[in-house]
């Protein structure tokens, strides 16, 4: 018999604490590397080389720049609302991580005859045996990706600069725009799973020895949800808030140091949230041949669907030119908006009659 703290073991509440600590600095080394990464791929896609001075290959490119800016001077604008300035780039960063709290990133392991489920707000029932998390978790997720543009928009207003004012403007609209069709989107995964936990989700993907995804029922959710789901982060071609040609650097034209860098973590952690919750809910998550078996080889599947998406979205940036605001609006509310509607329809009417 071990320690038991509120009826618990300890070990449960050393297992929480890693999975924190863990799921923290994969976010955390992943946003770093993806900075590296998407300057090499990008490089390489329009024939450079990319980083290449420091480190070999430029792999500690990364680390420079996070250095760089961390000593850099600070400046704040005289006319700028201070506390509001200071406290927007936190209200943008602190949401980006804590949406990764949800996600299931692999299945029940057992350490030292405890076992462990592979997420970290999720506890497991000694008696039973059966996990629980939290069982709106794509509601949860959905509400802290919509308090990030928050501090994007208080960074606009309280820089007291017209080009940060128009990128704040812009992020709003745009969030507005293409979140109501990213969730309509997944209604139709909701309509599939009859829940809303991410964990049964997951666990519902698991026919056909692991390969039983969502995304081979539902391809035009799949779609629909991954192109808002880059819309709502600003990336390229949506990047419109941000937009160097137009407004300097949009929203964060005023900012400088760790304040910019915070910006730049929130949006590719934002990034890497979206391929999760993407892989999540329609290319079945961890699962996998021979995951239930081996569940550190569901982690392994979890990570690799990650990093595909992750490339998929720096290919795009590669690819695309960036929309007008017009043809965004337009692809917004005249295009996506009534195919995700038309899709809850199918939807329903195919599961009526096959039911």
């Amino acid at each position: 018999m071990g320690i038991e703290i509120l009826g618990l073991p300890m070990m449960y509440y050393i297992a929480m604490v890693a999975k924190v600590l863990v799921a923290f600095l994969f976010v955390l080394l992943t946003v770093a590397y993806a900075t590296y990464a998407e300057r090499k791929i990008i490089g390489h896609m329009q024939v450079r080389l990319g980083p290449m001075r420091t480190g070999w290959h430029g792999l500690l490119q990364p680390i420079a720049d996070g250095l760089k800016l961390f000593f850099k001077e600070e400046i704040i604008p005289s006319q700028a609302s201070t506390f509001a300035f200071l406290i927007a780039p936190v209200i943008a960063l602190v949401p980006a991580f804590m949406t990764f709290a949800v996600i299931p990133f692999g299945g029940v392991i057992e350490v030292a005859g405890y076992k462990i489920p592979l997420q970290v707000a999720s506890y497991i029932d000694v008696a039973s045996g059966k996990v629980y998390d939290v069982n709106v978790g794509v509601l949860y997720i959905l509400a802290m990706s919509s308090l990030g543009v928050y501090g994007i928009v208080l960074a606009g207003w309280a820089s007291n600069s017209k080009y940060s004012l128009m990128g704040g403007l812009r992020a709003s609209a745009q969030l507005i725009s293409y979140e109501l069709s990213a969730g309509l989107a997944i209604v139709s995964v909701f309509m599939l799973s009859q829940t809303l936990s991410l964990n049964e989700i997951v666990n519902q993907q698991s026919s056909f020895n692991g390969l039983g995804w969502y995304i081979f029922k539902q391809p035009l959710a799949a779609f629909l949800f991954f192109i808002c789901s880059i819309a709502e982060i600003n990336r390229t071609p949506f990047d419109l808030p941000e937009a160097e040609t137009e407004l300097v650097s949009g929203f964060c034209t005023e900012y400088s140091s760790m304040k910019y860098a915070m910006f730049f973590m929130a949006e590719y952690a934002n990034m890497i949230t979206v391929c999760a919750l993407t892989t999540t809910l329609f290319l079945g998550g961890w699962n996998g041949p021979f995951a239930t078996v081996f569940p550190l080889l569901g982690l392994v599947y979890f990570v690799a669907k990650v990093y595909f998406l992750i490339f998929f979205c720096m290919w795009i940036r590669a690819t695309l030119p960036r929309y007008r605001y017009d043809q965004l609006m337009h692809l917004g509310w005249k295009v996506l908006l009534p195919i995700s509607l038309v899709n809850i329809v199918v939807t329903g009417i195919i599961g009526y009659f096959i039911k």
